[in-house]
């Protein structure tokens, strides 16, 4: 019953944890939950990511094989991959640039066919071969 219940007193001292527009947030202070926040989205994204990956492995390989396939990559390859990420997300001409040269290779690797699938797929195996030793 709402009659009867004790009603709590605020705290004068206690910071509220919203901005000057209002916003509620983790902290009062706005560089705090920027980089919270920062944080949050690229664990959020990193995990996202390796969860497609795998489960797009997982359609032809098992589900061991998929993981060895991701864990056999180079710190290259990574850091390749990244940067173009990067330049693709941040301006125009870089996505336009990117779109254009993957567009490419996919056009490239389709005209050529099998003999692509088999390279790809010898690529991969090597991978998996290598991450058991």
């Amino acid at each position: 019953m709402a009659i009867f219940s004790k009603r709590r007193k605020k705290s004068k001292g206690a910071a509220k944890a919203t901005d000057e527009n209002g916003l509620p947030g983790f902290s009062p202070n706005p560089m705090t939950n920027l980089i919270l926040t920062d944080i949050a989205l690229r664990g959020v994204s990193r995990v996202a990511r390796r969860v497609t990956e795998q489960k797009l492995l997982s359609k032809r390989y098992t589900k061991d094989e998929a993981k060895k396939v991701m864990s056999g990559r180079s710190v290259g390859e990574t850091l390749l991959a990244a940067a173009v990420a990067r330049t693709a997300t941040r301006s125009l001409p870089g996505a336009v640039i990117i779109g254009g040269g993957l567009l490419a290779k996919t056009l490239y690797d389709r005209k050529r066919g099998r003999s692509a699938k088999i390279e790809g797929r010898r690529a991969l195996h090597k991978r998996i071969a290598e991450a058991e030793d």
